[in-house]
């Protein structure tokens, strides 16, 4: 029999003279249909660009479709924004970029009748009276939340199949609002790195690597750092938080307890795969409620599960109300520097490129409201870039310690990290117990 012929590929001609092939975030931004979404990284990722690839694929897509392009000042955009849209995402040469100059021009105009809008929100009445499909807010840490919450009542023009806000910003204070936001599970949350940006140099690179303290967490790792001296500096949500999985039965599993009421009470439950990697999977973060309440949560949530043991904290009261609830404990090993150092190790890449301790995204069982209100971190994960070296201490020549403050899931973490490693009660820093 003659060969069978191959099938054609069908192949779409691009709209655009100027080619580009998304990674990463920027992938996941095209398909992402969600209303609200922070796109958070390090500088020269190509954050804008994705943004503004995405945002003139849906003008194409969607005759007379709205958008809107907002800075917090229109002026900041024209050598910004719109040179990353003239110069690298619309086709060379098209009628719709005749007109006024950037800095003039308030509208672009696809011949199908889709607009893109430009505004500052230093003008914010010209905005409220409209209504748009998308609105892309570039250097959105420059707003306040109320600024994005009024932006959101236009998202009704209705063309689009859905309507949708994405906001783009290198990380700032762990306390910004889009953080806040962000951990309240009001936007999805993209992390762009620069490996997703592969026209980004070496020489840009290194110039980002070279900054030091808050600067260099932020503009180079892409962390929501305030404060000099994290104890953790290994720790980047893009590698170590990972999507929520099923937990194989056969995998081995741990909860580690640190008590508080005041301060927020914390169990973690970790699995434990084949290689040894360690996965929070599960927490309780919760503070103003009895031992004996939190017990009997405790165990509901692990019906059906098997642990070899649950680590606890030094409080005789608090593991005696577990136990009489029937959920016995071992005393934790809380060596400081020997922890931290163990937990250090597991957040560096192993030779297989991968860390040996992660999060899972979601694993809070429920928000406390009240440490949200107070602005405090409500999880373990939201604690790491706040957990810093004390400066005070230090500085006198004493071993370093770690500020204690909003440490509550680090301490859990690290009985963990130390009953899997094999730590012993041997290794007890006095000073720390006392």
């Amino acid at each position: 029999m003659p060969p069978k012929k191959k099938k054609k590929v069908q192949t779409t001609k691009s709209t655009s003279s100027r080619p580009y092939q998304p990674f990463g975030a920027a992938r996941d931004l095209l398909y992402c249909r969600d209303g609200e979404v922070l796109m958070e990284g390090p500088a020269g990722t190509g954050k804008t660009r994705a943004l503004l690839e995405k945002i003139n694929l849906c003008a194409l897509k969607y005759p007379g479709m709205r958008a809107l392009l907002v800075r917090k000042t229109r002026q900041s955009m024209t050598e910004s924004v719109l040179v990353t849209l003239e110069e690298k995402v619309l086709p060379v040469n098209w009628p719709m970029l005749s007109g006024p100059s950037r800095a003039q021009r308030q509208i672009y105009r696809y011949p199908n009748g889709s607009v893109l809008v430009l505004a500052g929100m230093d003008l914010a009445s010209k905005i409220m009276s409209t209504e748009y499909d998308m609105i892309m807010v570039f250097e959105a840490r420059e707003l306040c939340e109320d600024d994005w919450e009024s932006l959101l009542t236009r998202l009704r023009n209705g063309v689009m199949p859905y309507q949708q806000a994405v906001a783009d910003t290198n990380p700032d204070a762990p306390t910004h609002w889009l953080n806040g936001r962000a951990d309240r599970g009001l936007m999805t949350r993209l992390l762009s790195r620069h490996q997703d940006n592969p026209t980004m140099t070496e020489v840009y690179r290194k110039r980002l690597d070279n900054l030091t303290g808050v600067r260099r967490d932020r503009l180079f790792k892409g962390l929501w750092s305030g404060q000099e001296g994290a104890v953790y500096d290994l720790w980047d949500p893009a590698v170590h938080l990972i999507a929520r999985h099923l937990i194989p039965k056969d995998w081995r599993r741990i909860r580690a307890i640190d008590f508080g009421y005041t301060n927020p009470f914390v169990c973690q439950w970790w699995a434990i795969d084949g290689d040894g990697r360690m996965i929070l999977y599960r927490e309780i973060y919760r503070s103003h409620a009895l031992v004996e309440d939190h017990a009997r949560e405790i165990l509901a949530l692990s019906e059906g599960e098997s642990f070899e043991a649950s680590v606890a904290d030094h409080d005789a009261e608090g593991r005696a109300t577990l136990s009489r609830m029937g959920l016995e404990t071992v005393l934790a090993t809380k060596a400081l520097r020997s922890g931290i150092q163990a937990v250090v190790s597991r957040l560096r890449k192993a030779d297989d490129d991968k860390p040996r301790l992660f999060i899972m995204k979601d694993s809070l069982v429920q928000v406390d409201e009240r440490l949200r209100e107070q602005q405090r971190p409500a999880c373990t994960a939201e604690e790491i870039a706040g957990y810093i070296w004390n400066r005070a201490v230090t500085e006198t020549g004493e071993s370093e310690m770690p500020l204690m403050r909003h440490d509550h899931g680090m301490d859990a973490m690290r009985y963990a990290v130390a009953y899997l490693d094999g730590q012993h009660q041997s290794d007890l820093d006095v000073r720390v117990l006392a």
